[in-house]
């Protein structure tokens, strides 16, 4: 009531810390979830000889960026499976059986034999687990972004929804946080690649148990219980047909800006290692310095949204992203060392960072309530699974050929076609379809 009453009359009300404790505490689920998943990327250049034999690393690593490319595709699925579950049974009810699937993943990874025990069955059982948590986080992307979306007011929505990126950084945070405390505080490298590599799966299992337990509390939205007592069955599969142009704006507004945010995350651990020439233990540390710097721009960029609009934003990542990747990403590869190569990485993330702190409520304005889960989870799903979980392999592979600089004319592609969408897209914030459901819903009472 009091969101639709601020909508009518054009109030910017103040930050309300109940209603930020309660975003907060929801979407820290999230953050153990991508936890969880990226731990296999922090760790891969530990565990990768243990599924992947031989005696090139690049060889080895990108045996495990296509297993972590694989496991992306199963995001899709994940995103139809769980929106349509959202948008059926509660947002609440998707979020708690996503984290119990990333859980058990987690598990059958640190419990997995090497290949040296059981050959060929290793890297399947890791590409088994992989795939489930692949569904698991397609699934909670679409739930997570239309919990915090509806959750929040109006004027404050850009602020609020940015915490999904923030949280989803902070799980890669956590998990880089958990690698320098084994690689300077507790274990040898030798003890990381022998066994030491399965202790952050076991602590990701433990922390999506704790996280099943801390969403049963979660408040189900109003937006969905106002939208279950009217919607139609089978409107999970509707989407496509019902919102065509709206599953293709997410996905061409997605492809751009997931490619990018993959770059500066999980391909650049290995970038700075096997391309720039940083020792571990400054690639764990750029890596997580960058990652808190990023972490930080989330809720600015996100309020900014509220005040200027989501399309100026958007627009702003697109033509930074254009002209900027192919000349910083080579200057990131020339880095004289860890300084250059953080400050470097800090500026192209003021560029991926107008994508990223917004790139969910959007989405989110664009559907209803009856289908908004399944419109936000299953376009997003396949423009990341092409783009985004596939950038570090299709990395790797332009290296592995000698011709690494492809990738970043590739990258630049793109965001350019992403920036083609931000161009004839609307701005959200001035056609959300939660603001229209919260003024109907003041109109009715």
């Amino acid at each position: 009531m009091v969101a639709a009453e601020n909508i009518a009359i054009g109030v910017r009300e103040k930050i309300d810390p109940a209603r930020l404790k309660a975003i907060v505490v929801g979407s820290l689920g999230n953050l153990v979830e991508y936890f969880d998943f990226y731990v296999y990327a922090a760790f891969s250049l530990y565990f990768a000889q243990h599924f992947f034999p031989g005696d090139d690393p690049v060889a080895q690593n990108l045996s495990t960026a296509a297993v972590f490319a694989i496991g992306f595709f199963m995001r899709p699925v994940g995103g139809w499976l769980f929106g349509a579950f959202a948008d059926t049974h509660g947002r609440r009810k998707s979020l708690m059986l996503s984290v119990g699937m990333m859980c058990f993943g987690s598990l059958m990874i640190a419990c997995a034999p090497t290949y040296a025990t059981i050959g060929v069955g290793a890297p399947i059982l890791l590409l088994f687990a992989r795939m489930l948590q692949g569904l698991s986080l397609g699934g909670e992307y679409g739930s997570s972004a239309t919990y915090l979306a509806e959750m929040a007011t109006s004027s404050r929505r850009g602020f609020y929804s940015s915490f999904l990126y923030v949280t989803l950084i902070g799980g890669q945070l956590a998990a880089l946080a958990v690698l320098l405390v084994l690689q300077n505080l507790l274990l040898s490298p030798e003890q990381l690649r022998e066994w030491g590599w399965r202790i952050p799966f076991l602590i990701g299992a433990g922390l999506a148990l704790f996280a099943l337990v801390m969403r049963r509390d979660l408040k189900e939205t109003e937006a969905f219980v106002e939208a279950h007592e009217k919607r139609p069955r089978g409107a999970g599969l509707r989407v496509i047909v019902d919102y065509p142009r709206e599953v293709l704006t997410v996905i061409g507004l997605t492809m751009g800006g997931t490619l990018a945010f993959y770059v500066y995350t999980i391909y650049m651990q290995k970038f700075l290692k096997l391309s720039v020439g940083l020792t571990y233990g400054e690639t764990t540390w750029v890596s997580a310095g960058s990652l808190v710097f990023a972490l930080i721009l989330q809720p600015i960029y996100g309020d900014l949204s509220d005040r200027i609009g989501r399309k100026k934003l958007l627009l702003a990542f697109g033509v930074l992203g254009t002209l900027c990747t192919v000349p910083l990403l080579t200057a990131i590869q020339h880095a004289k060392g860890p300084w250059e190569a953080f400050g470097l990485i800090a500026l192209g993330w003021c560029i991926v960072s107008a994508y990223t702190s917004i790139n969910a409520v959007v989405k989110a304005e664009l559907f209803p309530a009856a289908v908004r889960a399944s419109g936000v989870g299953l376009p997003y799903g396949l423009a990341v699974s092409v783009f985004g979980g596939s950038a570090e392999y299709i990395a790797l592979w332009f290296k592995q050929q000698g011709h690494e600089s492809g990738f970043y004319y590739y990258a630049t592609a793109v965001i350019f076609c992403s920036l083609l969408v931000y161009f004839l897209m609307p701005d959200t914030k001035q056609t959300s379809q939660l603001d229209r459901e919260a003024r109907a819903a003041l109109v009715s009472e």
